[in-house]
């Protein structure tokens, strides 16, 4: 056994510093990308080889008024670090292509996004996902989808994730004190600005003089699409003002208490993010430190370090390295 797991483990390491001696070059890993609207969800598929079937597959999703082609960068990378993997990138409800799909009705809530991702599978055929990687809003939209699956409400057929990681999202609710953040300044700020921007370069100087920073600032702007003469957003603002709400009043720690069997629930804390509380870590800390057998549901956490919120743009090589070996590992 231990032999096992030191060949994963200098598996990963290899992996993973080949990946840190890479340079930009203009095609630096094998992938397949193709992006679809379907009538659930619109998604982007990455692929570890072009020349071989996937036998395992992870969604990773966005966080809010992003899209899954934020995290295009880091699954490619991850899925060049593994064998026979599938990345789906999906866009959720109200952001980027899915934001044009009708069908997708009110409620606009955590839960309704987690329901997407099981009627997705079932309107594709897919297998159930191994993994789901949620950063930020999308990390509670994997959380409500495994305790969804954990219940039953997506049929008796399903398959639980051996795999959930929670990116930077703290798993209870969120303190109505806490009101004043960056997001809610943000959203309050999109609010106030009318319907059609006049250009992208309006937008971000607009957004700086209100006191946010250029990169922000130009990640917003990022998310403008032309119609006609002007720029519209990308994302449905009021369905994902909706989404926040519901993502504030949603609490998963009796999931975090009581894992499925089978799963291990990994949280990632950015070691400079101002979205936590000591009580929170302590708690995490606790329910990590749990001893439980092998065949049981458990909890990890892991702190990424020089990151903020945004941890695939801040410390992706970090990133990288804490979950491709865990990844890998999976048998």
């Amino acid at each position: 056994m231990s032999k096992t797991v030191s060949s994963i483990t200098k598996l990963g390491s290899n992996l993973l510093n080949r990946f840190l001696t890479l340079r930009p070059i203009s095609n630096p890993i094998h992938h397949r990308s193709s992006t679809r609207t379907l009538e659930t969800l619109a998604f982007e598929e990455v692929h570890s080889s072009p020349d071989k079937p996937y036998t395992r597959t992870a969604f990773v999703l966005h966080g809010l008024l992003g899209s899954g082609r934020n995290w295009r960068f880091f699954s490619r990378f991850l899925a060049s670090s593994l064998s026979e993997w599938r990345m789906v990138l999906v866009d959720l409800r109200n952001h980027g292509k899915s934001a044009e799909i009708a069908g997708l009705s009110p409620p606009h809530s955590i839960e309704s996004a987690a329901r997407d991702l099981a009627d997705l599978v079932k309107s594709r055929g897919w297998d159930w996902p191994d993994v789901v990687i949620g950063h930020s809003m999308g990390g509670k939209v994997a959380l409500d989808f495994a305790q969804s699956c954990a219940r039953g409400d997506y049929g008796i057929y399903v398959r639980l994730p051996k795999q959930l990681w929670v990116l930077d999202s703290a798993p209870g609710k969120v303190n109505p004190e806490n009101s004043d953040g960056e997001v809610e300044q943000v959203l309050r700020t999109l609010q106030s600005l009318p319907s059609s921007i006049p250009s992208r370069k309006w937008l971000v100087d607009h957004m700086m003089k209100c006191g946010f920073s250029k990169a922000l600032s130009e990640w917003i702007g990022s998310n403008l699409k032309r119609s006609g003469d002007q720029e519209t957003w990308a994302f449905n603002l009021e369905g994902a003002v909706q989404m926040f709400n519901s993502y504030r009043e949603t609490d998963y720690w009796h999931l975090l208490e009581q894992p499925p069997k089978g799963m291990e629930i990994a949280i990632v804390r950015a070691e400079n993010s101002d979205r936590w509380v000591q009580e929170t870590i302590q708690q995490i800390q606790s329910l990590a430190a749990k001893r439980v057998d092998e065949a049981d549901g458990k909890v990890s956490y892991h702190v990424l370090p020089k990151s903020g919120h945004w941890v695939h743009v801040d410390n992706p090589k970090g990133l990288l390295q804490i979950v491709t070996p865990k990844i890998a590992s999976i048998v």
